[in-house]
Order: C-alpha cells, then sequence, then structure tokens
C-alpha cells in the first residue's frame, strides 16, 4: 500500500468510527465523553469497566455499540449465585452413541460480552471471567477453546458501597484497559431522556461498522508512531504512581499503597494511539498521553486508608501528576 492509499485508507477509518459514534448518539442522550473513551477502548482492543449507579444508561450503551458495528452480543447479569459455567458453557448429554457429551457454548462465546453488574459476583465465576479477558480462551473439563476475535468485555459496576457488592480482584482490574466515571445525567438530559423514551417514537440503530472493518481499524491503531519524548512521558507517569520512586509527588508518597504496573503503561500507549488516529494524526502526542491517564490509570493505584479518611480521589492525585509531568 503506498503512501496516498494509505492516507485514504485512514481517512475512510476516522468517517467510519465517527459515523459509529454519531449512531449511538442518537439513542444515548449526552454521555459524548464517555462514549468517545469506550470507542477508543474498542479500537485499542481492550476491555472496559463502567462504574455508575443504576439506571444511568451503562447497560443501553453498550447494547448501542454492539448493534452500530455489527459484534454478536451477549449479556450476563452478574449474580452472587452465578456458577462459571454459567458463562463459560458446560457439557450436556447427548443422543449421539459416539458422542455421548457435547459442549454447549456459554455467553462468552461472543464478540462483546456484557458483564452487567460484574462486582455482583463470588470470586470463583471472577476467576473463569479473568481467563476469558486476559488469554482470549475459556477451559471447561479441562479443554481450553479459543475465543473469535475482536473480543471484549464491557462491564458495568456499582459504586463498591452499594449493599451486595464484591470488590474485583486486582488482577482482574488490571485487565480492564480503562475505567469510566459514568456522571448523572444534566437537566436538560434529564429532560431529552423522558421525550425519547416515554413517547411512541421508536429509534433503530443502524450498523455502520462490521466487525472485519473493526479488526483491520484495530491494525491501524498499532501502527500509529510514539517518539521518545512522548514515551518518557507515559513511563513518568506510570513511574511516579509508586510511593516509593523519585519522581513520586507528596500526594502519591502519603495516600497511595502501590501503583500502575507495566501493563498499565502498554494501555496508555494504546488508547493514546486510538485517541491520535481519532484525530486524524499517525503520531501519539503528549495531549493524547494527558487526556487518557485518567480512565486508564485510575483503576491501577490503590489508595491507603489515610486517602480514604480524608476522601482523596485516584482522580485528584493523576491530574497533579499530570501538572508535574508536563512542567518538567
Amino acid at each position: 500500500m503506498d503512501a496516498a492509499d494509505k492516507e485514504l485508507a485512514y481517512k475512510e477509518a476516522i468517517e467510519k468510527i465517527e459515523q459509529v459514534k454519531r449512531e449511538v448518539g442518537r439513542y444515548i442522550v449526552g454521555q459524548k465523553d464517555i462514549i468517545d473513551t469506550l470507542v477508543l477502548s474498542i479500537l485499542a482492543g481492550g476491555h472496559a469497566l463502567l462504574e455508575g449507579l443504576p439506571g444511568l444508561g451503562k447497560t443501553m450503551l453498550v447494547r448501542s455499540l454492539s448493534d452500530v458495528m455489527e459484534l454478536s452480543f451477549s449479556r450476563v447479569q452478574f449474580t452472587p449465585d452465578l456458577m462459571p459455567t454459567d458463562i463459560t458453557g458446560t457439557m450436556v448429554m447427548s443422543h449421539d452413541k459416539d458422542e455421548p457429551f457435547t459442549f454447549h457454548k456459554g455467553p462468552l462465546f461472543h464478540h462483546l460480552v456484557l458483564a452487567d453488574e460484574i462486582n455482583r459476583s463470588t470470586p470463583k465465576t471472577q476467576s473463569a471471567l479473568l481467563e476469558a479477558m486476559a488469554e482470549q480462551t475459556v477451559t471447561v473439563v479441562g479443554e481450553t477453546m479459543k475465543l473469535e476475535k475482536p473480543f471484549f468485555v464491557l462491564a458495568t459496576q456499582n459504586p463498591i458501597d452499594l449493599e451486595g457488592t464484591y470488590p474485583l480482584p486486582e488482577a482482574q482490574m488490571d485487565r480492564f484497559m480503562c475505567k469510566l466515571l459514568v456522571p448523572h445525567p444534566q437537566k436538560e438530559e434529564l429532560k431529552e431522556i423522558v421525550r425519547r423514551t416515554t413517547g411512541t417514537e421508536e429509534i433503530h440503530l443502524q450498523s455502520v461498522m462490521d466487525r472485519a472493518e473493526l479488526l483491520v481499524i484495530q491494525k491501524m491503531v498499532k501502527e500509529i508512531m510514539v517518539g521518545d519524548e512522548v514515551l518518557d512521558f507515559a513511563i513518568f507517569l506510570v513511574e511516579s504512581t509508586h510511593p516509593d520512586r523519585e519522581s513520586s509527588s507528596e500526594l502519591v508518597k502519603q495516600y497511595i499503597e502501590y501503583g500502575s504496573g507495566p501493563r498499565g503503561l502498554q494501555n496508555l500507549i494504546l488508547m493514546a494511539k486510538a485517541r491520535a488516529l481519532v484525530s486524524g494524526r499517525y503520531h501519539v502526542s503528549i495531549g493524547d498521553i494527558k487526556q487518557t491517564a485518567l480512565p486508564v490509570l485510575r483503576h491501577r493505584i490503590s489508595l491507603n486508608f489515610e486517602a480514604e479518611a480524608m476522601n482523596v480521589k485516584e482522580d485528584e492525585i493523576l491530574m497533579d501528576l499530570i501538572k508535574r509531568g508536563a512542567g518538567s
């Protein structure tokens, strides 16, 4: 592919992405930043966690993306009695004498899996989901099966102080490329939600991108270049989340128990590459790193008891690090 063809392919990809966001926006009121970041996560090939109170449209947002991108979709309502085989599938008896048991696929065998209220299930079920997220495989009765690409887990989570919730294991949290905090709608957005959902008009979403096109765009994302200066800035942010590093700020040393690992840096670069592509650039800028740092790193740092007592949030500490890194 020569330079002209490559430029045309990039322009067509950008237009496809914009069409996806516009089509989802026809159904989902507001939440522009959430939609933008969620699309970036999909383009970068990562799982996403959406946290917010019930009733904010998290489930409908994920379902809308599957319709618009023509991805096979499954929804799992996570509950305390959900078993690992409920999501992976199980062996069932067959009338075939040669094969007395056949495998019945579970909901994980889809391109986009909505894990609804993920933190209401027990750790045993979480471990089965973790294998799919980490390795894109499912193991049942000792047999390991590959999941078809693309494969995403888009999970919704209630705030952990609500009754009946289980904190997700750190290893599983680290497998989410980003964590998005879904805000409560503003007054005008609430009016529009009521207009769209209580009237007779029905909105039917159109598919504007298919699986093959998505896989091509994901490859384009990886081809975006990252300069040494930008990479150094990203490394500074990740390293500075550890309280025992020289670059750590007083806030980090006082309030963080432990910081982000190498996967945080990898995901930060991938998200920044996706943002550069959507912005029509072939290289990542420091601005891309700044804009993607919060969703990528906020769930990868652990606050200590003092931070919880003082009501210090992860985003406050990360914003301070971003300012310090930009000024250095």
